[in-house]
């Protein structure tokens, strides 16, 4: 009696559908990454050398306390109102002579800063404030200082310094590189982020 033989498995297409799979996950999965905040870290100081002097008036105290409520100036803020404090802060342009900002639409409050080049935002947060919080806090500065280098790009040039930025970076841009970064130099020299960040109370 004839033995009957068992059919054979193509292991061929096999290989091909599991190659397909192979290339399929590698396309579609997503590798999440840990983004931080950028920041520029200053220049080593010179121990020999002593700090400049700041006005008072020149600093713009942001505390966020363990109970993540927010003290800007000694007095307490909601969050939506704080990018505008901090450029009316940074935009007042309260100097005079050559301290006096011939381009800041602010109050000119002379109990307020001089000009840009002068005013740097103080933020203290405590050990215990969440995270979230101060990640809100970050971006609502940070905005001020955007919004403010857009105000002066669309003046001088007629488009938005988040614009400049993301043409300088294009692979695609075919316009004067170097110009431009000379462009974004100039705004970035008028509104520097002047941002400094106090050890955490415990």
């Amino acid at each position: 009696m004839a033995r009957r033989s068992t059919p054979e498995v193509n292991a061929g297409s096999l290989a091909d559908i599991a190659f397909l799979l192979l290339i399929f996950f590698l396309v579609t999965t997503t590798i999440e990454t840990d983004s931080g905040i950028s920041r520029k870290l200053p220049p080593m100081q010179d121990e020999n050398v002593e700090p400049p002097i700041i006005k008072e008036k020149n600093i713009f105290k942001v505390i966020v306390n363990r109970n993540n409520d927010l003290l800007v100036e000694d007095e307490l803020m909601e969050l939506k109102d704080l990018r505008d404090a901090a450029i009316a802060f940074l935009d007042n342009g309260g100097g005079v002579g050559p301290e006096a900002c011939d381009y800041c639409q602010g109050a000119g409050d002379p109990t307020s800063s001089d000009n840009p080049i002068k005013a740097v935002i103080m933020l203290v947060n405590d050990r215990q404030t969440e995270y979230g919080t101060y990640i809100a806090v970050q971006n609502e500065l940070v905005g001020a200082y955007n919004e403010l280098r857009d105000r002066t790009a669309q003046r001088l040039y007629g488009r938005s310094f988040a614009q400049m930025e993301a043409d300088y970076n294009s692979v695609t841009f075919t316009g004067n590189k170097d110009r431009l970064k000379e462009q974004i130099e100039e705004v970035k020299d008028m509104w520097p982020q002047k941002l400094s960040e106090a050890d955490p109370k415990n």
